[in-house]
């Protein structure tokens, strides 16, 4: 009986995303004996380049690290997906694999300097897509900066009254985080920038733990929600042993790096280190590398896959 055949589909464009359901087809024709079977409805991360390689997109109820060298490309990254999306969404309201909703989480940033973010990185018909109301933005910076020393003019425009009253009445940032991600409907894309800030402010051992716990659980309710969630962390800046831990609870690791090329330039590269539902599809050595281009009318594109040896 012939081996089955991996059948990869043009992957420049966001037409051309490939379906979830039909990624490997056994080419023998013989299914004598066979039952057929329906794969879990993966979601697309939206990069056309990249779904078709991971059968589709995303297995539901995944949380996502993506741990990157500063400016490799993780931000670029969500930015592109979250884009995509937005344009299929546009151009499919009834498209079942994707999201229900795209929910944008800061903690130190306003959705303005996201959207200048982007809008400074890619053409204006790119970062337009922000605009929809299929994306929305909730930031938690009142209750991050609250017990710092950063003045308050600096992050709220708040009367001192009001200021006041919040802050007897202050809870925690997960504890509103809670409440933030119980807002989303079942089968959200989600996005936490950033888990440096937040791992930076439960830097001390007995908050660490808590923070450690709260991931663990929200890696457990993902499942019940059938939610995708971006975690974006900066290498280098936490301790490796914590770094460490979060990849263990995650169900994906991506990294995304520098990397010196044959004609020593520095050239932007990623890893699959590990994908629940996904390695077993890659390879037998569970790692693929990813040369990556940046551009402003594409956004975040993968090329050139190859294997570690």
């Amino acid at each position: 009986m012939k081996s089955a055949e991996y059948v990869r589909e043009p992957d420049r464009h966001l037409d051309r995303v490939a379906s979830p359901l039909t990624t490997f087809i056994d080419t023998s024709g013989n299914y004598d004996g066979v039952e057929p079977v329906t794969a879990p409805l993966r979601m697309p991360t939206g990069i056309g380049s990249l779904d078709p390689v991971m059968e589709g997109g995303v297995p539901p109820g995944s949380i996502m690290l993506l741990l990157g060298d500063i400016g490799a490309g993780s931000f670029e990254f969500v930015y592109t997906s979250i884009i995509n999306l937005a344009m299929l969404q546009r151009r499919d309201s009834q498209n079942p694999s994707l999201p229900s909703e795209i929910l944008y989480i800061t903690f130190t940033k306003m959705k303005e300097d996201v959207r200048r973010e982007v809008g400074l990185s890619f053409d204006e018909s790119l970062a337009s897509e922000l605009e929809s109301d299929y994306v929305r933005f909730s930031d938690l910076s009142e209750q991050y900066f609250e017990t710092s020393p950063v003045p308050n003019e600096w992050y709220t425009a708040d009367d001192l009254i009001t200021r006041l009253k919040r802050r007897s009445e202050h809870v925690s940032t997960l504890v509103q985080l809670s409440a933030v991600l119980e807002s989303a409907p079942e089968r959200s894309l989600i996005i936490l920038d950033s888990l440096t800030e937040l791992a930076v402010s439960y830097s001390d051992p007995t908050d660490w733990k808590e923070l450690a716990a709260y991931l663990r659980g929200l890696q457990r309710i993902t499942k019940r929600w059938n939610t995708t969630i971006y975690l974006l962390l900066t290498q280098g800046i936490i301790d490796r042993n914590r770094v460490q831990e979060i990849a263990d609870i995650a169900d994906s690791v991506i990294l995304f790096r520098w990397e010196e090329s044959v004609a020593s330039r520095r050239q932007r590269v990623m890893f699959f280190e590990k994908f629940r539902g996904v390695m077993t599809h890659l390879e037998e050595n569970d790692l693929v590398k990813f040369s990556i281009k940046i551009s402003p009318a594409l956004g975040y594109e993968v090329n050139n896959i190859r294997l570690i040896i």
